[in-house]
């Protein structure tokens, strides 16, 4: 039976939640602290001794579900080393309030398509602690090229991002970055951003997240006042947006997106894109500003090779001040392999029991410090499922996966099947055959490098590929 937990006094409870946050919002991108974290309640703290627990209350279970994959390794990275100690974070489900009048009301529709308001800031819960001051341009000074880890899965897009951080409105203009998340899109637009400022202090430079525009053109419309939209971004040097797939449906900030878009390359001013998906992908968008995105140069980001998954732990290892064994390394890029952001927090995970265990870094400290990880990894990822998933998403029998047939439109899925089994898996090539109907395993090397070929250049298999990904990860 674990030992019982104790209450952490309020005060002192309140002070890690509070030093997490603001940790968290000199970290995290200024859109994605305010709309996940900063309407979060304080935390209750429950001590054990040689650990804690944070128990946070979430208003739904999207939310929840969002802030756990996408942010909760990194909560307690955080929380970890503020503490002192392993801390676990735990997510809840808060209990409903009395119905009562609601804190915002969205605007009535003009018959545009205009969006519903931002809740204004006296609505969102109470910060947790101060946060720092943004500079205007809202770039974060640590994402640069020189923390950027290069490797085959980036390679296009930086190279991209580099020319035009040296002569920006010459050439790929707009520069349009796609791919899934936690690939690095942000790093690289905040390198080009920061690139450009050091060489030109007095650049006009923005970076902000779709989210900020569309709260923008909302604020702007309620209050009839498009000229301060137009100064505020028809001026610019350059214009860094994230996420432009949250455009969608969205018809006021379209167009006005569209004017700042024509205003700004008139004056070769220089604007840069990123998205989940490639430009014709983008659902409920205007045909006419879709091909404006793609006028410019669009290019991929893919999930970072094993080579690259190394090279990442190992340079954000040192810049935490540890040393990573070359084969540590090697174990943990071999488990995690969605993301860079992922990688980030198993590496924080690794760091933290290292540190609080007083252990030095081999394999089984890294494999007990993920267990949890590996353990839902290995339950959720299989060939079978890879199979199947495949099999639905293209519409063909499972059976066929495992047969001789040989007609394109099964010879496809089943080569990208392989190509999955090889990626999420840890079969070796020969066992892979065999699970395809106890073919060589050098048919298996062949459907791998192909696909992988492919996804470098084909837009529209990269999306199938992203879908699969994360269907399969669930």
């Amino acid at each position: 039976m674990p030992p019982a937990l104790n209450p952490v006094p309020e005060a002192d409870a309140c002070d890690l939640w509070q030093r997490g946050c603001a940790r968290l919002a000199a970290e995290l991108p200024e859109q994605q602290f305010n709309t996940w974290i900063r309407p979060l309640p304080p935390a209750a703290v429950a001590d054990r001794g040689d650990a804690a627990v944070v128990s946070v209350a979430v208003p739904n279970r999207f939310k929840l579900d969002w802030i756990r994959s996408q942010y909760g390794a990194r909560i307690e990275g955080v929380l970890s080393e503020l503490a002192g100690k392993p801390v676990r974070l735990e997510l809840g489900l808060a209990a409903r309030a009395p119905a009562a009048a609601p804190a915002w009301t969205p605007p009535r529709g003009d018959g545009r398509g205009a969006e519903p308001a931002a809740p204004p800031v006296a609505a969102v819960a109470p910060a947790a602690a101060p946060l720092p001051a943004l500079p205007p341009h809202r770039l974060n000074p640590a994402l640069t090229f020189d923390t950027l880890v290069a490797g085959r899965a980036n390679q296009m897009a930086r190279t991209a991002a580099l020319h035009v951080a040296g002569a920006p409105g010459a050439m790929y203009n707009p520069l349009f970055i796609y791919g899934g998340v936690g690939l690095g899109k942000t790093h690289l637009i905040h390198a080009v951003g920061n690139a450009l400022l050091r060489d030109r202090p007095g650049a006009r430079v923005l970076y902000l997240h779709a989210e900020q525009f569309i709260s923008d053109v909302v604020k702007n419309y309620q209050r009839k006042t498009f000229d301060e939209l137009k100064a505020k971004y028809h001026s610019l040097d350059l214009l860094l947006i994230d996420d432009v797939q949250f455009f969608a449906g969205k018809e006021r900030t379209q167009e006005e997106f569209f004017n700042a878009f024509e205003a700004l390359l008139a004056k070769r001013a220089h604007i840069i894109m990123t998205s989940d998906t490639y430009p014709k992908g983008l659902p409920d968008i205007d045909e006419r500003l879709t091909s404006r995105f793609d006028a410019g140069l669009t290019v991929a980001i893919e999930p970072p090779e094993l080579e690259m998954r190394v090279a990442i732990l190992i340079k954000k290892a040192l810049a935490e001040g540890t040393e990573m064994p070359e084969d540590v390394a090697f174990f943990v890029a071999k488990n995690v392999r969605a993301n860079v952001r992922e990688l980030e927090g198993a590496l924080r995970k690794v760091l933290a029991y290292s540190r609080f265990s007083q252990k030095p870094i081999n394999i089984g400290l890294a494999r007990e410090a993920l267990k949890d990880l590996l353990s839902i990894q290995n339950r959720q990822v299989s060939v079978e499922n890879i199979q199947k998933t495949v099999a639905d998403f293209y519409k063909i029998k499972v059976a066929d996966m495992y047969s001789k047939k040989r007609p394109t439109s099964i010879a496809r899925p089943r080569q990208i099947a392989m190509y999955l089994a090889k990626e999420m898996t840890q079969k070796s090539l020969p066992e892979i055959g065999e699970l395809f109907g106890g073919r060589d395993h050098t048919t298996v090397l062949h459907a791998v490098r192909k696909i992988g070929g492919e996804r470098q250049k084909n837009g529209e298999l990269n999306q199938q590929l992203h879908v699969l990904e994360q269907t399969l990860k669930g």
